[in-house]
């Protein structure tokens, strides 16, 4: 037999590699991206421009939106809030530790397409009968026995499986990535919007004192005026009960306080018994001016949950050409080159060498259905995918639509609010000086100062109920996470 070398094995291996891919494939659907939405708007009729308590937002159709939307409330203690979440959030490590993993799995599933070399080897110690052949080329029945042997093993790709296999593992890591920036998105918006709530809860709550003052005040001049004769039992008790009502409404609104701080404390990576250093005001912050509006075609490129359903549309295609080929026939080459020889120094040297070169197939012919059954499981699962990228698509549009239903309609509680305010003030003032020339009483005063203190609440809640509807835009549009540049 003439000695084949180890290039020669390499060779032969190689060349039959290269005519098994030439002719290869990759089965099932080749993916391509869905369309987009045929919808020319996300509303029926998008309003141009906002307008409500004296502060106008204009609408900016295909504006871009920034990366970092909530400097626009011109607000650093919110910055601040922000950027202590995005540092010590778990959600936030966690999803950029899947991003990771995702990553390396796929560079894991890469492999597959090359060849697998491994090397291994043995000492031992032996002792030979003297009835038969001597061993190797020793005539010695004692002998060390060394043996190293190297192996290389390709599985050819003909019809495209294992392509297939990292086609659909790249797409699970795009998709974490766009889970990844969801988490950042989601993140942010709940930042913001707990610190804005808990801004407009604490002018509730100073309005809601005020007003509780002003009518214990007037509580305690009638029941003096009940003692003289000059008020009824009847007023007196229905005071009792309006003082009794005021009160009932602050329990809430500390409750809620409470429950946004510790809110506000997990998201910053803290635990509620840490004190918050940063409050915002809500008399210091901006309303942004200039919104963006995202056209349909442009909002599927810029939502990361919608970006994260094509992944898995993708990945769910990819998979059913995985199942089409495990039903297909699968090659394997393999060759060893290695020896055996009692001479650490000569194991690779003849004739103690030794060398096998191989290549085999398998079809499957029956399963039991079950590769067949997967191919269908793999089929259904495309189809779920489509259909949970449709809604994830009709949910943004709703959710863009949502957000300007409520800037408008908070608008106009701000400006029904405003003029509330303005009313109760007009009054105020006037009972003030009627007061003071002894033409009304002081429960008149008093009342008078109550409404106000009651349209001051109302006030803070339609302002912080704008403020928080622009964050829930900045999100539904996607928050800008594609200008945003890691440093």
């Amino acid at each position: 037999m003439p000695k084949i070398s180890n290039a020669a094995t390499l060779r032969t291996l190689g060349g039959l590699a290269a005519l098994l891919l030439a002719s290869g494939c990759a089965v099932g659907p080749n993916f391509h991206r869905p369309s987009t939405p045929e919808t020319a708007g996300v509303s029926k009729n998008p309003p141009t421009s906002i307008v409500g308590g004296g502060l106008s937002q204009t609408l900016q159709p295909g504006a871009d939106v920034p990366a970092q939307w909530w400097t626009l409330y011109q607000s650093p203690p919110l910055n601040r809030l922000v950027d202590a979440a995005l540092k010590a959030n778990p959600d936030i490590e966690a999803a950029q530790a899947a991003l990771r993993s995702a990553h390396q799995l796929y560079l894991a599933e890469r492999g597959a397409l090359l060849p697998t070399v491994d090397i291994g080897g043995s000492a031992t110690r032996q002792k030979a009968s003297g009835a038969l052949s001597p061993p190797l080329s020793t005539t010695q029945l004692q002998f060390n026995l060394y043996n190293v042997e190297a192996d290389v093993g390709f599985t050819p790709d003909v019809f495209g499986g294992t392509r297939r296999q990292i086609e659909s593992t790249a797409a699970q890591a795009e998709a974490q990535r766009f889970v990844t920036e969801a988490t950042f998105l989601t993140l942010t918006a709940n930042v913001v919007t707990a610190a804005i709530q808990a801004a407009g809860l604490s002018d509730q709550i100073k309005a809601a004192k005020a007003a509780i003052a002003d009518e214990s005040d007037i509580l305690e001049l009638m029941r003096r005026q009940q003692a003289v004769g000059q008020t009824g039992g009847a007023d007196v008790a229905a005071q009792e009960a309006l003082l009794a009502q005021t009160e009932q409404a602050l329990p809430p609104l500390n409750k809620q306080l409470a429950q946004t701080l510790d809110q506000l404390a997990a998201l910053t990576g803290r635990s509620p018994a840490e004190a918050l250093n940063e409050a915002v005001d809500l008399n210091a912050l901006s309303l942004p001016a200039a919104l963006p509006l995202s056209l349909p075609a442009k909002l599927v490129e810029q939502r990361p949950d919608i970006r994260g359903a094509e992944a898995n549309l993708h990945a769910a295609s990819a998979q059913v050409g995985v199942a089409i080929a495990a039903r297909l026939p699968s090659f394997a080459l393999t060759a060893s080159y290695g020896g055996a020889s009692t001479a650490i120094g000569q194991v690779l040297s003849q004739p103690d060498s030794l060398w096998v070169l191989g290549a085999s197939f398998s079809q499957p012919i029956f399963q039991g259905g079950a590769l067949y059954h997967r191919q269908k499981a793999a089929e259904a699962s495309l189809d779920q995918a489509k259909a949970q990228y449709r809604s994830t698509v009709l949910s943004a549009l709703q959710n863009v639509a949502d957000a300007l239903a409520a800037l408008q309609a908070d608008a106009d509680a701000q400006s029904a609010a405003d003029r509330a305010e303005l009313a109760a003030q007009r009054s105020l003032t006037i009972a003030k000086k009627q007061f003071e020339v002894g033409d009304t009483s002081r429960v008149a005063l008093l009342n008078a100062e109550q409404a106000y203190e009651q349209a001051l609440i109302a006030l803070a809640q339609a302002r912080a109920n704008r403020f928080a509807d622009t964050a829930a835009l900045y999100q539904a549009l996607g928050g800008g996470w594609w200008n945003r540049h890691e440093t």
